[in-house]
């Protein structure tokens, strides 16, 4: 919901504490403290309202004023009334970023399980290498795949058609695409185009990726389940040396949690939006910061190879369509107990040394 033409006011900062339970109580009818849905319908020049129930509305509740006269209703979404297919293996999956690395990985997992996989990359001829490996395993009629750079709008919007034209619809989306420019140093020190690499990608891409997924699932009968992949700086915690990754990855929580919202307003059932945490994997992007020894005394400890982290996180994510479950979830592999358990190990025992990198 979007409030387009009013403005609102607040008389002090003390008051900037919005309770959606004051104004359920002067409009039970319209409004809850889990639903609350403003839709403005005038597009007048302001000016002080003389309407009673708008006057009642902005001097009593001493928390927001609105400058003109406006209509409070509430919103139904028709897509509350489709009609939800069953979704039932094989799953149609597609995922973006999935050349090499954890979404490759995923990808080889989601065939195993009997799956069809839609694969995509910036670059051509990655794709092209990646299909036809996959294919070789897997056969033909399984797999596709097609160029797509995902801060490009149209490029979505064309691999939305690709999808559609070769599978008819996506049950799962994961949204992994992601770049961190290969660059370890402090922010003071990062060039332009990383930062703008860094950003374009892993937040606007992924807020077009989702924009584009929602659109495609919402008209499918069936809905879906899109998953967007965090990373390191996802829990608040620095990232020193990847500040810019970090931040985005930050960002990538609040992303989901914000279209959690916007579809629970819109009463909207048959798609659900989820986090994905694969925890630490030893593919090129983490690799390529293993410079210092804090750094690889944690990829010793806490990292994995992509096939083992896929080999977890897919029966958890095929067994959320498959037990027709509409609630949001973050599903991750590197839990804190686990994190904790291992660097104990460590410690007490010398565990996990050298186990991909020699330490100092």
């Amino acid at each position: 919901m979007a409030i387009p033409c009013a403005s609102l006011h607040f008389p002090s900062s003390s008051s900037l504490l919005l309770k959606a339970s004051s104004f359920s109580s002067q409009f039970p009818p319209l409004l809850s403290p889990s639903h609350l849905f403003l839709t403005v319908c005038s597009r007048q020049t302001p000016t002080k309202s003389t309407n009673a129930r708008n006057s009642n509305y902005t001097n009593n509740t001493g928390i927001a004023y609105l400058n003109y006269p406006v209509v409070v209703k509430a919103q139904t979404s028709s897509s509350s009334a489709l009609s939800r297919e069953p979704m039932l293996p094989p799953f149609n999956v597609l995922i973006t970023g999935s050349t090499k690395g954890i979404g490759y990985a995923l990808a080889k997992e989601f065939l195993k399980a009997g799956d069809n996989v839609i694969i995509c990359s910036r670059s051509a001829e990655r794709v092209e290498s990646a299909v036809q490996r996959l294919r070789e395993e897997f056969g033909e009629q399984r797999v596709w795949g097609t160029k797509c750079d995902v801060r490009e709008g149209k490029d979505v919007k064309d691999l939305v058609a690709f999808a559609q034209e070769s599978l008819k619809y996506i049950d799962i989306w994961i949204n992994n695409a992601g770049s961190n420019a290969y660059s370890y140093k402090p922010l003071a020190e990062a060039s332009d185009e990383d930062l703008i690499e860094v950003v374009t990608t892993n937040t606007l891409g992924l807020m077009i990726c989702c924009r584009e997924a929602i659109k495609m699932t919402l008209n499918q009968p069936r809905g879906g389940h899109i998953f967007n992949i965090d990373g390191a700086g996802s829990d608040g915690r620095p990232t020193p040396r990847f500040a810019a990754y970090g931040a985005t990855k930050r960002s990538v929580v609040h992303l989901t949690k914000s279209l959690q919202a916007e579809l629970r307003m819109q009463d909207v059932q048959n798609v659900v939006v989820h986090n994905l945490s694969p925890g630490m994997v030893t593919t090129d992007l983490l690799m390529s910061g293993a410079t210092t020894k804090q750094a690889k005394f944690f990829i010793n400890v806490l990292a994995e190879p992509a096939e083992v982290v896929a080999e977890y996180l897919v029966p958890n994510i095929r067994s959320i369509p498959a037990n027709g479950s509409a609630k949001p979830t973050y599903i991750r592999f590197l839990t804190g107990v686990k994190a904790y358990s291992q660097i104990f190990s460590r410690f007490a025992f010398g565990a996990r040394r050298n186990r991909y990198l020699l330490e100092d």
